[in-house]
């Protein structure tokens, strides 16, 4: 079986995945994929006889073939350890007569943990290789709201590393901006930049491509890497929770080995939803991936029409790590369901870029749609799912999460088990769920509303969340997008000059 990756806009070059993590995003601006995944099958029965922690180091195994099977164990002992408040750490919940998949039991309390516990560990392995000996490392990420901090919190302090982290400003909650604001680290780098999410996306994608930018850098020992989900060693981790949900349900008898399962998922950048399909491939029985969107409803249009259009309004939302208008990891999908057509998928990547909308051929669609579903929901709708879902069934869920709920409640019934991925803590966007609760928030910080929702529903905030409140506040840089590769080398001349 070949074991290499390549970029999704053509084949030219081989990389093993060591490599591809090591450099985020291809030379030519594609993402890196691999023809062969799928072609070895996780075994299901094993997988659903075991704990997370093993399935983790079966699914990285079949995805990460270059890593041996001691780095891959050492690499999922470090990532998936007491950082966790649940030796679960991805438990499954009833939520009425389906399922809540709970992903924000990790260090900063956001699904984002699943795969920034583990890609520095991965990178850490992948540095000591020859080809990447003696090389400083940049990790250069643009954040919705939650990667931000798990890149933060993954990458601070590890030797050879830094990181540098992008937020639009004023479009994250208040906890996900001290979050960022307050992290400690002599290696860690954060700022504010005028404008939307996608606005950060596109210009960390314009200083990967910047060669002059990466030859002085190079001068200097330092390689530019992204912590985002374009990068494969992000991906990978996040399709351990689809095996593993499974194993949980078949273990609490609410699915047959081998029944189908479908997953609502809600989506910004694609990645968290790509996993299921990678998942899928793999060989879980996955019957359907519902795609969840809020207000900023590209992916809706895109999986009903065939066209995407990035030329439309941005909407801010009460889900704001949803509020994006190019969905980079669609691009993954996109080479599978071509067959693997570099040339289309360049093509449609390059009318993205220049005409702001690309359409994808008939077929190509119908194989999509057979795979995966889609819906929307705006922030009224979000509110009442949140507060119907705590009145009716005891269970308190963040802006992000009552989008999936709000989508599968407007699904006929599959006849199969469904399960809603969660996305964060509701603490992490308080006075949002404290206000569709009926409570009014007006003139009350963070804290407040914080204070108030335990109140309200006798639930405890995550301790890593309430204790911001002592933190001091470290980084308070805001720039335009034009200056942001210049805030990199100021970054990069601070952490390893």
């Amino acid at each position: 079986m070949n074991s290499f990756y390549h970029s999704t806009r053509g084949t030219s070059e081989s990389v093993t995945s060591k490599q591809a993590i090591l450099a985020g995003i291809a030379p030519d601006g594609g993402l890196y994929v691999a023809d062969w995944v799928g072609e070895k099958k996780l075994d299901l029965a094993a997988v659903c006889a075991q704990g997370f922690q093993k399935t983790a180091e079966d699914v990285l195994g079949a995805l990460l073939p270059d890593f041996s099977a001691d780095e891959v164990a050492a690499c999922v002992a470090a990532a998936y350890g007491d950082q966790w408040d649940t030796p679960a750490c991805c438990p499954v919940t009833k939520l009425g007569d389906d399922w809540l998949l709970e992903l924000y039991h990790g260090p900063t309390s956001a699904f984002k943990d699943v795969a920034l516990q583990m890609l520095p560990q991965l990178m850490g392995v992948a540095r000591k290789d020859e080809a990447a000996d003696g090389k400083k490392i940049m990790i250069v990420t643009a954040t919705s709201g939650d990667t931000g901090k798990a890149a933060l919190a993954g990458f601070a302090g590890v030797d050879g590393c830094g990181v540098t982290v992008f937020y639009p400003e004023g479009k994250v909650s208040d906890i996900q901006y001290l979050q960022m604001a307050t992290q400690a680290g002599d290696n860690v780098a954060v700022c504010a930049v005028r404008g939307n999410f996608d606005d950060c996306q596109t210009e960390v994608k314009h200083i990967f491509a910047d060669r002059e930018l990466a030859a002085r850098l190079a001068e200097e020992g330092i390689v530019l890497s992204s912590a985002n989900s374009i990068n494969v060693g992000r991906l990978a981790p996040q399709v351990t929770y689809y095996f593993d949900s499974y194993a949980q349900l078949v273990r609490a008898g609410a699915v047959e080995l081998g029944d189908e399962v479908e997953f609502v998922v809600p989506t910004g950048n694609f990645g968290d939803v790509l996993a299921g399909y990678y998942a899928k491939r793999m060989g879980l029985p996955v019957k359907r991936l519902v795609v969840a969107s809020n207000e900023n409803d590209v992916l809706t249009d895109f999986l009903t029409t065939g066209t995407y259009n990035r030329l439309r309004p941005f909407n801010k939302t009460i889900s704001p790590s949803m509020d994006i208008l190019v969905s980079s990891n669609l691009e993954r999908m996109l080479y599978y369901f071509c067959d693997g057509d570099c040339e289309l998928v360049a093509s449609l990547m390059s009318d993205l870029a220049e005409k702001g909308s690309y359409t994808v051929p008939a077929d190509v669609l119908a194989r999509i749609q057979g795979v995966f579903a889609c819906g929307r929901a705006d922030d009224d709708e979000t509110r009442a799912e949140i507060r119907r879902t705590w009145e009716e069934l005891g269970v308190l869920i963040d802006p992000h999460t009552a989008v999936a709920k709000a989508v599968l409640d407007r699904e006929q019934a599959s006849g199969c088990a469904r399960v809603v991925l969660s996305t964060a803590s509701p603490y992490k966007f308080s006075a949002d769920v404290l206000a569709a609760l009926g409570v009014v928030v007006d003139g009350m910080n963070g804290f407040a509303c914080m204070d108030a929702l335990e109140a309200k529903t006798g639930t405890v905030a995550p301790a890593q969340l309430s204790g911001l409140r002592a933190a001091e506040v470290l980084h308070e840089t805001v720039a335009d997008r034009q200056k942001m590769g210049a805030f990199i080398e100021s970054s990069c001349a601070r952490v390893f000059l």
